[in-house]
């Protein structure tokens, strides 16, 4: 596992972002483990999470490409960092781009924010984390409003590594259904193999019982 990955899996406890225990999905599901990135919340939390977006999209894009689109609302702050952080590392100068909910019709018209989208321009979109793709369906019309744009792909911050619509991960149907290429920061699987009887900070933060219930959960739950 690379570095940045082991890195990003402690940052995510240490922020409270992954927990453990009982939780419930949106969709009703009965899980053992939770990403809220809600809880990055100070500027030194956001500057690190670039820092780590930007190192996932360096390693499944590269850096030629035009624009990051962060879709609102959560992505709006992820698309900021993520460029900064390719900039600062990377020397690349990524324009970023966000949707806005509603169409502001005055001063700073339309739909978007940030740098507008033109024809021919490649895009990478920002998530946090996606489990069953339904924001993508949302996403696509917004981009390919704005002229002949080429989508090269989704990153995310967590894969959960769960069945999207059918039997395969929804990061996986949407590789196939929409034609582009999709990656996540770290997997549930890195997760588990980095914590599993590892001891952090004093503590074990998956043991042998903890181990069990998110096997059980992936069972019912886990994609193919």
């Amino acid at each position: 596992m690379e570095s940045y990955k082991a890195e990003f899996i402690e940052f995510m406890i240490d922020c409270e972002v992954l927990k453990f225990g009982d939780f419930v999905t949106k969709s009703g599901r009965k899980t053992p483990f939770f990403v809220n990135t809600g809880f990055y919340r100070t500027g030194t939390q956001l500057r690190r999470l670039g820092e780590y977006y930007a190192k996932a999209i360096k390693a499944a894009f590269g850096t030629d490409f035009d624009v990051l689109f962060g879709p609102a609302y959560k992505g709006i702050p992820l698309s900021v960092a993520a460029a900064m952080a390719i900039s600062e590392l990377y020397g690349a100068d990524i324009k970023y781009c966000s949707n806005r909910k509603e169409i502001k019709d005055h001063g700073d018209k339309g739909i978007l924010l940030g740098s507008p989208i033109k024809d021919h321009d490649r895009v990478v979109i920002i998530e946090d984390v996606t489990t069953a793709g339904t924001s993508i369906q949302e996403t696509l019309p917004i981009l390919n409003a704005q002229g002949d744009v080429k989508v090269l792909g989704l990153v995310v911050s967590v894969d959960r590594m769960e069945r999207g619509q059918g039997k395969k991960s929804a990061l996986k149907e949407m590789e196939e259904t929409y034609g582009f290429k999709t990656t996540a920061i770290v997997t549930m699987a890195e997760v588990v193999e980095h914590l599993y009887n590892r001891p952090y900070k004093g503590k074990i933060v998956i043991d042998e019982n903890l181990k069990a219930a998110i096997d059980a959960y992936y069972r019912e739950y886990g994609a193919e």
